[in-house]
C-alpha cells in the first residue's frame, strides 16, 4: 500500500530494502524522493492519512515543518522521504546494501 501510495504521489527514486532477518526494528525500508520541500510534505502528509485509514494506527513521524527528510515509522515500515539534495547527501541506501559477511572479523 505505501509503495503504490507513493508511485501515485510521483514520488522519485522509490527504493525498497527488505531486512526481514536482517534487523530487529523492522522488516522493510523505503525511500523516496520529492521534488521539493512542499512536495515531501504533501507525500508524508497523504501517506499518514492513508495509513491511518487502513487501519495502521497512528505512525510516528519525525522532520514535519522543514520537510528536508521525513521519517514515518509505521511499524514494521519505516518510510524516509527526502529532497534530492538531502538523499544524496546522507545516502542511507548505501548503509543498508553493505553485506556485513564480506566485512572481515572485527579486531
Amino acid at each position: 500500500m505505501i509503495l503504490t501510495r507513493l508511485d501515485d504521489e510521483k514520488a522519485q527514486d522509490i527504493v525498497f530494502i527488505n531486512l526481514k532477518n536482517k534487523s530487529a526494528f523492522a522488516d522493510g525500508l523505503i525511500i523516496a524522493s520529492g521534488r521539493s520541500h512542499r512536495h515531501v510534505g504533501a507525500m508524508a502528509d497523504h501517506l499518514l492519512r492513508a495509513l491511518k485509514e487502513a487501519g495502521h494506527g497512528k505512525a510516528k513521524v519525525e522532520g514535519l515543518p522543514s520537510c528536508d527528510w521525513v521519517l514515518i515509522d509505521a511499524g514494521d515500515v519505516i518510510v524516509h522521504l527526502f529532497r534530492p539534495e538531502v538523499r544524496s547527501f546522507y545516502n542511507i541506501e548505501k548503509i543498508w546494501s553493505v553485506d556485513s559477511a564480506h566485512m572481515g572479523p572485527a579486531h
